[in-house]
């Protein structure tokens, strides 16, 4: 009865296994028949296994593996469409990694360049100090001489001063 009812269902698996099926269907009707048997000779009361029963049972069977292939094959659904992301994502982060090493190329490039261009503005830095300390040492030597000057300019003066009155006793004097 199991093989008519299940031999045109669609199950995904070998024939093999298909026909293990309808055999252990069987065997779990007869194992059934023989526990309506016990239950009776326990509790003397009836119960029936009827092909109605059976029938039952094998539609039963085919809800639940209906219901179990639908819920695997939308897994199956998801797993692939999450691969594909997977794939996708494999192939954006090797762009990416792609995309870095040339950056990081370009990086040392211009690491490179700005060394050397610190480096020649602190050769520079340290030239202009050189000259600004030479250009210094001949301005403190330039104060001082103007410092001697000063001086002596303010000892004339008072030389000056002093010699004045005797000036104006000489011009009075002629004339």
């Amino acid at each position: 009865v199991a093989r008519h009812f299940l031999a045109s269902y669609h199950i995904e698996c070998t024939d093999e296994v298909k026909q293990s099926v309808v055999n252990t269907m069987g065997t779990i009707q007869d194992i059934v028949a023989e526990k309506c048997v016990e239950y009776f000779e326990r509790y003397r009361r009836r119960t029936f296994v009827t092909p109605k029963s059976y029938l039952y049972f094998i539609g039963g069977y085919k809800a639940i593996y209906k219901e179990k292939f639908a819920s695997v094959g939308c897994l199956s659904e998801r797993m692939r469409t999450g691969l594909a992301k997977l794939m996708e994502a494999e192939v954006s982060v090797n762009q990416l990694s792609e995309e870095l090493a040339m950056k990081e190329k370009d990086l040392a490039v211009a690491s490179k360049k700005a060394d050397e261009v610190l480096l020649e503005v602190t050769l520079k830095a340290h030239a202009a100090e050189k000259v600004k300390m030479q250009v210094q040492k001949v301005k403190d030597k330039a104060q001082a001489i103007v410092d001697d000057i000063a001086i002596d300019k303010a000892a004339a003066e008072e030389k000056l001063e002093a010699a004045r009155p005797a000036l104006e006793e000489a011009k009075a004097a002629l004339q």
